[in-house]
């Protein structure tokens, strides 16, 4: 199926007389006739379900379908994109490790691995996204267990070199993860060009509609963890929680890494979708084709716009032909990039303040990526907890203004934000 099929069809395929739209299964608890078949689920000898801490038919019917998009092996949903971010990486590093990521990310990601990660013992060293072959290269240590990198970082719009990271990640027997929110699938799907584990916040574009907090991860399934042995013991060797079970030995390369995220870290940590969450994301994702289309059309025309204002200092936005990344772009994403465009209002902090403060359509939001137009001040708010040093690694700067395009009219945003400028 191709990848519009995929959105609407993709995940659930009702047998005579089911319900047409997937189910929501709003039950902490299943029922089972003894012990002994309950028993089989905990010791991860029969498949089922038995308390939705872990996990919930809605859920997988839902994390089928991105796993589907993605062209993975397993997936499962979480809490929120952040949890998927920690959960990616803590499945494969722990105390005494060391990932390598770049530095073009997400603020709240950046907060978690440079701080709260980084307090649980694992050490993270972050390289320009635009860095030399060599560059990356020198930020491997022994005991480096993952890269990591985002499609299209937020709010910066760099793009990672998928290929590139890749290369070096695997050089060193390691997998590259990757943030694909930004991107989504419809426009970039990362297994194609080398990464192994993807992950989403789906609180944006999936969703888009602002209905529901959540993220995903998606494995890609070629990883061969058992060819590295010692760098991945929590995967190739007995997990003493469940009776001895190694997970590449029960489950393969293709289950391996969501087996254990699910039945172990999802046990410990709990960071669960609701089924009622998973219901509304499964919605968003029956337009995600359609919508994709329209926002970056949209952000196309008010990048273009952008460039034509005396009050603005600068626009980047890699769909528009002289970005920085324009042509890497094209090359990850033919058919589009996203609609988020990032911009500087001449006047620093306090003029980027003043406009937003003076829009009509668009608002003033902690989100991104929704189907009504907003806009954010990242160095206010999402990077407030960097300095300026780390606010400059990550592409961010005082007077950027962070500008979601959502499905409205491009002429009524243009319009907008022309009477804001003014």
């Amino acid at each position: 199926m191709s990848i519009g099929t995929k959105c609407v069809q993709g995940g659930y395929m009702p047998g005579n007389g089911e319900p047409r739209e997937v189910p929501i299964y709003q039950s902490t608890t299943f029922k089972y006739a003894s012990s002994a078949d309950m028993g089989k689920l905990f010791d991860l000898e029969a498949e089922g379900y038995f308390y939705s801490r872990l996990q919930n038919p809605t859920c997988d019917i839902v994390a089928k379908k991105i796993c589907e998009l993605e062209g993975g092996t397993a997936a499962m949903l979480t809490g929120s994109g952040q949890a998927a971010n920690f959960y990616a990486v803590f499945n494969i590093a722990s105390c005494g490790d060391h990932v390598v990521s770049s530095s073009s990310i997400y603020g709240g990601t950046y907060n978690l691995f440079a701080v709260t990660m980084k307090r649980m013992g694992i050490d993270f060293t972050f390289v320009s996204p635009d860095c030399t072959t060599e560059e990356l290269e020198a930020a491997f240590r022994p005991n480096t267990k993952a890269v990591f990198g985002e499609t299209i970082a937020n709010p910066a719009l760099t793009v990672l070199d998928i290929e590139k990271f890749a290369a070096a990640a695997h050089k060193h027997g390691v997998p590259l993860i990757v943030d694909n929110t930004f991107a989504t699938p419809v426009n970039c799907r990362p297994f194609e060009w080398g990464a192994d584990i993807v992950t989403h916040s789906t609180t944006k574009y999936m969703d888009g509609h602002g209905s529901a907090v959540g993220g995903a991860i998606v494995d890609g399934g070629r990883f061969d963890w058992n060819a590295h042995k010692d760098k991945f013991p929590g995967l190739t060797t007995p997990d003493e929680s469940y009776h001895g079970v190694t997970y590449t030995e029960r489950f393969g390369l293709g289950g391996a890494f969501i087996t254990k995220a699910t039945a172990q870290l999802m046990r410990d940590f709990g960071s669960v979708q609701s089924p009622q969450s998973a219901y509304y994301l499964n919605l968003g994702l029956e337009s995600l084709h359609v919508r994709m289309k329209r926002h970056c059309e949209n952000g196309l025309a008010v990048a273009k716009f952008l460039q034509t204002c005396d009050k603005v200092a600068w626009v980047q936005y890699p769909g528009l032909e002289g970005d920085k990344y324009y042509e890497i772009a094209k090359k990850y994403m033919p058919h589009g990039t996203c609609g988020v465009v990032s911009f500087g209002v001449k006047g620093g902090r306090e003029a980027a303040e003043r406009f937003m403060g003076r829009l009509k359509i668009a608002a003033i939001e902690t989100h991104v990526a929704d189907a009504r137009t907003c806009c954010l001040h990242p160095a206010s708010a999402t990077h407030r907890q960097m300095n300026d040093e780390e606010l400059r690694a990550a592409g961010v700067t005082p007077d950027l203004v962070r500008f979601s395009c959502g499905l409205e009219d491009a002429e009524d945003l243009i319009a907008d934000i022309r009477q804001a400028l003014e």
